[in-house]
């Protein structure tokens, strides 16, 4: 069929014909916007449809991610059995099972923090775990370990020792809280070559039982525990350049400021003691004259002595009848008074009071009649508080 056929069969002329009139310039510019309206039309088309794939793509792989298979694993790395050695660990409070595993693993106890946490999430009981020092094993499971935190057994005890605290009193510690026997203790304290105590305490361990907080793990001997408050003591000593020599006399002296003063105080109460000892031939005649000492004798550790008590000759501990130092520390001092004993500031002090019992104000004096002065404010202090002055006073 021809070009004319067509055109004639469909009752168009065709284009050129001679009958057709010739395209006007508004059919031009119809002809135009049309063509470009199609070109529109077929880009957004082809946007909407590239954007479809892309959905359908990202929705896809979304699927296949959610839906893929779990990736095989490995099991965390642990040790069988219930260990060997022991291994001190101290577990913080509200630590949770991974940072136990982490201390442990750190420590060589499991041999993973991944093990452990597993060990911890299957064991019902893991949850009472507590904060405190614990005696384990090394390469103990991961089980074994748990298990090991929840028996109270593995936990060690905390045996803390204030500042002051005499042999007497140390003594009911180690039995009430250490779990030791009277007999234990007592025979632990004669034991100077096993506790190492040096030849200047005479064999005396009263003042050389470190005041601080010991972790007594189970098996652990009396002998053990004070050696170790001991070698504390030493320790101490040195590092502050105390020569051996002088080792129990400034043991004896800080252990009477820390009886007497408060921190506030103790430099210049451990200077009234060097000048007391100095003043042989003036008024005090070289005795310290300290109703600590007295008391100590007398076994006990507060109060006032009476009368008859201060008058006693018999008292070794009587520093107002005996002149110089008593016999030994009349407890354990701390490393505050042990400064102050060593760098003690400069006066001409003899005497001291604690004029007010509430805020430990103490009043310092180079003569006995300032001494009395000083008196006279804490009798009047006590007029107005006689319940506290009941106890006693610090006053020399």
């Amino acid at each position: 069929m021809s070009q004319d056929d067509f055109f004639a069969q469909i009752g168009v002329e065709p284009p050129g014909s001679a009958d057709s009139p010739p395209p006007t310039r508004r059919d031009r510019k119809r002809r135009t916007k049309e063509r470009k309206r199609r070109r529109r039309r077929r880009r957004i088309v082809t946007t909407l449809i590239m954007v479809l794939v892309l959905a359908g793509v990202g929705i896809g792989g979304y699927w296949a991610y959610k839906h893929r298979p779990p990736a095989p694993t490995t099991a965390a790395s642990d040790y069988s059995g219930a260990g060997e050695g022991a291994v001190e660990v101290e577990i913080p409070d509200g630590a949770s099972g991974q940072e136990i595993g982490k201390i442990l693993y750190d420590k060589g106890v499991v041999a993973s923090v991944g093990a452990f946490a597993d060990a911890y999430a299957a064991n019902a009981n893991s949850g009472n775990i507590q904060a405190g020092v614990y005696t384990l094993k090394a390469k103990m499971s991961a089980a074994n370990a748990v298990a090991a935190l929840l028996d109270p057994a593995s936990q060690t005890r905390r045996l803390t020792i204030p500042e002051g605290f005499t042999q007497a009193q140390v003594k009911e510690k180690l039995i009430s809280t250490g779990g030791f026997t009277d007999a234990q203790v007592d025979a632990a304290f004669a034991d100077a070559a096993g506790i190492g105590l040096p030849a200047a305490a005479g064999g005396h361990v009263e003042g050389w039982l470190a005041p601080d907080t010991y972790n007594i793990s189970q098996g652990a001997t009396a002998t053990e525990v004070v050696a170790e408050m001991v070698k504390r003591t030493v320790s101490r000593l040195k590092n502050a350049g105390v020569a051996e020599a002088d080792y129990e006399t400034v043991l004896i002296k800080a252990s009477i400021v820390e009886r007497e003063a408060t921190p506030t105080y103790y430099g210049q109460v451990a200077r009234v003691i060097d000048n007391r000892l100095a003043d042989t031939d003036g008024d005090t005649q070289g005795k310290l004259g300290m109703d600590s000492t007295i008391l100590y004798g007398l076994g006990r550790s507060g109060g006032m002595p009476t009368q008859a008590e201060l008058d006693d000759a018999s008292n070794p501990y009587n520093t107002r009848i005996h002149p110089g130092l008593p016999p030994t520390p009349i407890g354990s001092p701390g490393k505050g008074t042990i400064t102050a004993v060593l760098n003690p500031p400069a006066g001409d002090w003899l005497y001291f009071v604690t004029i007010n019992l509430d805020t430990g104000e103490t009043r310092f004096a180079s003569t006995y009649a300032e001494q009395q002065a000083n008196e006279q404010l804490l009798q009047q202090y006590c007029a107005a508080n006689e319940a506290k002055c009941s106890s006693g006073t610090h006053k020399s």
